[in-house]
């Protein structure tokens, strides 16, 4: 079997590839890259593996002028830089001790070995750099059947890092198949070493959880992740009830799958602290919850929050209520989205200043909202 994809054959690619096996060294990509070509979704990162000590990979690709930067050279990760295109090579690896968070490793000549150290059997998939798929633990099936399973002993790979437990529910979410549900074993595991996951950075769990909530359909391994417990671990409070109704309303409504929308759903207690949400991802959610508090029509929704951040509390409501916001709801959204309160504080001054001109010019403006929009200025003055 042979993957193929523009990725392989475009000259950066090619000139990485051909500088490693030209001194006489294996590089064979790895991981996601086949995973995703394989399946016939996009690949954006480039993994490559080779029997090239990482010492050895720097001088091989700086003879060759391209540019090595030694992002994780003492677990053998070089990124190397083609044509302004990034590839991650890593040195074949076993590790020989682990504390669950990071690992200390010994660098061999074994593709068998370097196989067995990966997560899951569906990123321990290798092909040449003519597209030849080499599959050392069978991991081929795992991937056609769409079966997250873990490399041998689920709780062994777990122990080496606790976020593997995150990772079999993103990566069912993406690549598993509904229907088939969890594989059992990973599932128990994960459910029993849950706790581990407190001893893991909280940007490392923040950066996993949005990625399993940007996923097309997470419901499902949300729910898993809550019947074991570990969605509260993660998310002390969080409930997944509601997620698989959000999914369908933005499907429905053709509305773009958004993570902090979703994150919003969920609940818990402390998530800007716990998921590290950027400054701008924790406004944006604490605008959800407040407009989610606030019993607003949709028209006022569109005018306090605009159009995007409106349509957000809409989906959320009717996921949480479990009806549909109706085709009125939309049009009332967006013409409150478009009104511009027509009265200036200029236009009280300077009858009226301080906290009285505040007062007075609510008071308008809930007058302008409650009239639909409709009263002019002077109407209101």
């Amino acid at each position: 079997m042979r993957i193929t994809g523009d990725w392989i054959t475009r000259p950066e690619t090619r000139a990485v590839c051909d500088a490693l096996t030209g001194a006489g060294h294996q590089a064979l990509f790895v991981g996601g890259c086949v995973r995703n070509a394989l399946l016939g979704a996009p690949v954006s990162d480039i993994d490559i593996a080779t029997d090239a000590r990482p010492d050895d990979v720097v001088n091989i690709v700086g003879r060759a002028g391209l540019k090595p930067v030694p992002t994780g050279i003492d677990h053998g990760t070089i990124t190397v830089v083609s044509g302004g295109v990034p590839h991650e090579i890593t040195s074949f690896r076993a590790d020989i001790e682990t504390d669950g968070r990071r690992a200390r490793v010994a660098f061999g000549a074994d593709i068998a070995a370097d196989a067995r150290r990966r997560d899951f059997t569906m990123n321990a998939l290798y092909a040449r750099a003519d597209g030849t798929v080499i599959d050392p633990l069978g991991g081929m099936a795992d991937l056609t059947a769409r079966r997250v399973r873990f490399i041998e002993d689920p709780e062994r790979r777990i122990r080496e890092d606790y976020l593997r437990i995150l990772r079999f529910f993103r990566f069912h979410a993406w690549y598993g198949d509904p229907e088939a549900g969890l594989d059992p074993d990973g599932y128990a595991a994960c459910a029993a070493l849950q706790t581990g996951i407190g001893a893991l950075s909280r940007e490392r769990i923040g950066t996993e959880m949005r990625k399993l909530l940007a996923a097309p359909d997470p419901a499902p391994a949300l729910a898993a992740m809550q019947a074991a417990g570990i969605l509260q671990t993660v998310l002390p409070g969080a409930a997944a009830a509601a997620m698989a109704l959000l999914v369908h309303l933005e499907s429905e409504t053709d509305i773009a799958r958004n993570v902090i929308r979703r994150l919003a759903l969920l609940g818990g207690e402390g998530v800007t602290e716990r998921l590290r949400l950027s400054r701008a991802e924790a406004r944006r959610l604490d605008a959800l919850r407040r407009g989610l508090a606030e019993d607003m029509p949709a028209a006022e929704l569109g005018y306090r929050h605009g159009p995007d951040t409106g349509a957000d509390i809409l989906l959320l409501r009717g996921a949480l209520t479990g009806t549909a916001p109706d085709p009125k709801a939309w049009q009332d959204l967006r013409k409150g989205a478009e009104a511009v309160f027509p009265v200036k504080p200029a236009d009280l001054l300077p009858s009226l200043s301080g906290p009285a001109l505040g007062e007075r010019l609510r008071a308008l403006e809930a007058r302008w909202i409650a009239s639909g929009f409709t009263l002019r200025r002077e109407d209101l003055l």
